[in-house]
């Protein structure tokens, strides 16, 4: 195309930009003038947002999320000693096909976390704040509440506040500086119908996440008819049974069972945590250790029941005691005709007595906004038991399980059921550096030595800065006749022993046990078809017990046991013999004072027994060697402590050390008289 072909091409197109468009001052205003609206367009879509981390989930997604980290005082130049203020959020969240009922979440903390708070859940064990997550042997495990169940995305639609549990923690960790974050080890969930697989590495992000999903070879737990967990076992199981529910209060009874045969609670003081905002306002069956009302009074309990006399509630306390009460109280038409109730707070082994095995009493609960709603019911959490000298008891949180069946009250042959039902299960363990109730000593014919209870047995004196007895040496052997008086009267005859003896004496002297209740056994006889030991029980506390147990364990001579003469024996299985008083026999009493209080010491309550085993059974037995000892003793369900040795067969040393000694002052005076 020639240059004039060009031009005249070029003026065409202007030509037609003019006529379709207008003229160039038309299509750019002038300065001042109102601009033309932009013609319309599709608009251009914004960047797709990173998908969230649990759209990748069909399981249970679990995430842990640190949202601060704050140095705090005291300022120390040992890194690894430094304290950090943290808080974080644990979510949830039940993208599964199936509801996930009572759900626990374990976090194994790594930096020594204590945990100051928690919102939106609770600690599975219901211990108290700061609670320190090192005494946990794996993992840290937390409870939903008030959310314990968690639906599925299909029945509720996406409903996230009913498919979602967050979990805020407050805390403080230690030695964890900038820029490394303290993130727990993995996520799991408490449930073995589940599997969590572990992350693989971490980064410098702030979150651990995990996605569980059911394992295919566990045999799933089946809800009844009511979608309920079915009720679980543990040593001791308490029931919380809502019998009655009004707008802003409730009736409900409490129901503590004992399951375990070595299991026992004497005065029992039972515990728990409200909530939301509840307080107590009158019981049957059982009363609150203090009677106060003033946190209701100042407070928002007060504010919103204005009409209601406080004079005649009981508590009003977060965390209220109760107490059993006495049995003449049990014909009381207003405190007492409650099933099970009123037995001074004693709970026996079922083996013992199956109708003294349960406790019960009932309590009317008053709610607070925004549960004023006869079918908005919550549960108290953070329950706590715990006896005279009894076994150590760890709960768990309330599990909502089928509602409990009652006989009717009018005598027909139906059940009655309650309208809601919550089950704790509280299980005998002994916690991280706890210390005993009671010890044993060990003795027998062929040594004239006792080897008493351990030094500390039951915990040192806590008044011991000045070193007035040593808390590591071992405790010093003892003549017979020294277990029958107090350890602080016992200093004498353990030198004197000592000395007779040219045993070692530690400086300063061993502390005593410290213990309420010590055990004696002794090896009696031994002869070629059988053997005996001695038993005793003394009770170095005021208090009494009655209707006590013992229970020993005889690895090695549980086959042979043939039967107990002042004791009523039973052989209960696990190589474990049960022992209790006979009719009359059954009630230790206390320590009282002497004949002669200026003078002799104060006496202790004692019960003894002889116990008679045969070696038809057992032939190879090796009394002497320790066949012959138990290695467990239990009394009233609290495992004692015991030695680490058992008597040997220091004849020499002991009982033939005056015929010994005879025989060489006449070998001398024979000599003597020779020479004469």
């Amino acid at each position: 195309m020639g240059r004039c072909s060009r031009l005249s091409f070029a003026l065409l197109l202007v030509v037609l930009s003019l006529s379709v468009g207008g003229s160039w001052s038309q299509r750019t205003p002038a300065a001042g003038a109102a601009t033309p609206p932009a013609p319309a367009s599709v608009p251009v879509p914004a960047p797709a947002p990173a998908p969230s981390p649990d759209s990748f989930c069909n399981g249970i997604y679990l995430s842990y999320v640190l949202e601060r980290r704050e140095k705090i005082h005291p300022f120390t130049s040992d890194p690894a000693d430094q304290p950090y203020a943290f808080s974080a959020t644990a979510t949830v969240l039940n993208h599964g096909a199936a509801d996930l009922l009572s759900w626990t979440l374990l976090i194994p903390f790594r930096h020594s976390e204590l945990i100051v708070s928690v919102g939106g859940g609770v600690l599975t064990n219901g211990s108290v704040f700061p609670y320190n997550t090192t005494l946990d042997a794996t993992a840290t495990a937390f409870s939903g509440y008030p959310n314990t169940d968690l639906k599925t995305a299909i029945e509720t639609a996406n409903d996230r506040s009913q498919i979602e549990a967050k979990i805020t923690l407050v805390g403080t960790f230690f030695g964890s500086p900038p820029p490394a974050v303290p993130l727990p080890q993995f996520l799991a969930l408490g449930d073995p119908s589940y599997k969590c697989p572990r992350p693989t590495a971490y980064n410098d992000s702030n979150l651990v996440d995990s996605c569980c999903v059911p394992d295919p070879d566990y045999v799933p737990e089946v809800t009844n008819v009511t979608g309920f967990l079915p009720r679980r076992s543990g040593d001791l199981t308490i029931s919380y049974d809502v019998l009655q529910s009004y707008g802003s209060s409730y009736l409900a009874l409490v129901t503590l069972e004992n399951h375990s045969p070595l299991g026992r609670l004497d005065h029992w003081q039972l515990s728990w945590e409200w909530a939301r905002g509840e307080f107590i306002y009158s019981m049957r069956g059982a009363y609150p250790s203090v009677v106060d009302s003033s946190d209701c009074i100042f407070g928002k309990q007060g504010q919103y029941y204005q009409s209601l006399d406080f004079s005649k509630v009981l508590s009003c306390k977060r965390n209220p005691t109760i107490v059993d009460l006495t049995p003449w109280r049990y014909n009381d038409t207003d405190l007492g005709r409650i099933p099970h109730c009123c037995r001074n707070g004693t709970i026996l082994p079922p083996e013992m007595d199956p109708e003294q095995a349960v406790s019960a009493f009932q309590i009317q609960v008053y709610k607070m906004p925004p549960d004023l709603n006869r079918s908005v019911l919550f549960p108290p959490t953070n329950w706590n038991i715990s006896g005279t000298l009894n076994p150590d008891y760890q709960c768990g949180q309330p599990i909502r399980v089928s509602p409990t069946a009652f006989p009717d009250p009018s005598g027909l042959s139906s059940d009655s059921l309650a309208l809601a039902s919550w089950q704790v299960v509280c299980n005998i363990s002994r916690p991280k550096g706890a210390s005993p109730k009671c010890c044993v000593s060990f003795s027998a014919f062929y040594n004239d030595s006792v080897i008493p209870c351990k030094t500390c047995a039951c915990g040192c004196p806590a008044g011991n800065r000045g070193r007035t007895c040593n808390a590591k040496a071992q405790a010093m052997l003892l003549p017979p006749e020294a277990l029958l008086v107090p350890f602080d009267n016992r200093t004498a005859k353990a030198l004197a022993w000592a000395d007779i003896n040219h045993y070692s004496v530690p400086s300063p002297l061993p502390c005593g046990d410290n213990c309420g209740v010590s055990i004696n056994w002794h090896v009696l006889t031994n002869y070629a078809k059988g053997w005996s030991a001695r038993v005793t029980l003394f009770n170095w506390r005021e208090d009494q017990f009655a209707d006590w147990f013992l229970a020993v364990k005889m690895d090695k001579a549980y086959p042979g046991y043939e039967q107990m003469y002042s004791f009523n024996g039973t052989s209960m299985g696990d190589n474990t013999i049960f022992m209790q008083g006979l009719p009359g026999l059954n009630y230790l009493s206390g320590e009282v004072n002497g004949t002669n209080p200026d003078t002799d010491p104060r006496v202790p309550g004692k019960q003894q027994s002889v116990i008679s085993f045969t070696k038809a059974k057992t032939p190879a037995i090796d009394i002497i060697g320790g066949g012959g000892y138990p290695s467990k003793v239990y009394f009233n369900g609290e495992e004692c402590s015991i030695p680490d040795l058992v008597p040997a067969n220091w004849a020499f040393r002991s009982s033939g050390v005056g015929v010994l000694r005879l025989a060489f002052l006449l070998f001398a005076s024979a000599l003597v008289l020779w020479e004469l």
